[in-house]
């Protein structure tokens, strides 16, 4: 993670990592709001944190939630982009919809979810979420990379 420190974070918001989701992902500082905390949950997702994840999961979801499960599915994927779509907060609860594209393997994914938040001991934790869905689409080494980059799948996001 320290090679991120000064480049842009990944989750969008166009500050340093060092002065955004590090913080929250170090421990240092709790997210303010639930699209504070979902931005972070992504940019650990993206930086395979799997433990991080865990701990902002609602408790009531933790077991069914375990670290090695959390981190297989984060090693599986390269996460390319976070697009939020709208966030909606209440006192002790919010909700936040969201587009992250990533690549599973030679597929280019779409995880489009509205995420349900709420608030336990006085800090914002990941309960749910409704998953709409989206087609993966098979990319080829030769394809345009769906990233909208322009370049090819093999010169862009290709492994």
């Amino acid at each position: 993670m320290t090679s991120l420190t000064h480049s842009n974070c990944l989750c969008g918001s166009q500050q340093s990592y060092q002065d955004c989701c590090q913080k929250l992902h170090l421990g240092t500082e709790q997210a303010n709001t639930a699209e504070q905390l979902m931005r972070s949950r992504y940019v650990a997702y993206a930086l395979k944190n799997a433990k991080y994840i865990y701990q902002t999961y609602a408790q009531e979801k933790q077991t069914e939630n375990p670290v090695n499960e959390i981190a297989a599915f984060a090693n599986s994927c390269r996460f390319i982009k976070l697009s939020v779509i709208d966030a909606e907060q209440h006192e002790l609860t919010a909700d936040v919809e969201f587009c992250v594209s990533y690549f599973y393997q030679n597929l280019f994914c779409q995880l489009h979810e509205k995420s349900n938040f709420i608030k336990e001991n006085g800090l914002w934790r990941y309960l749910d979420g409704e998953i709409f869905p989206v087609a993966d689409i098979k990319v080829s080494r030769n394809d345009e990379c769906p990233c909208g980059s322009g370049k090819k799948y093999k010169k862009c996001h290709s492994v």
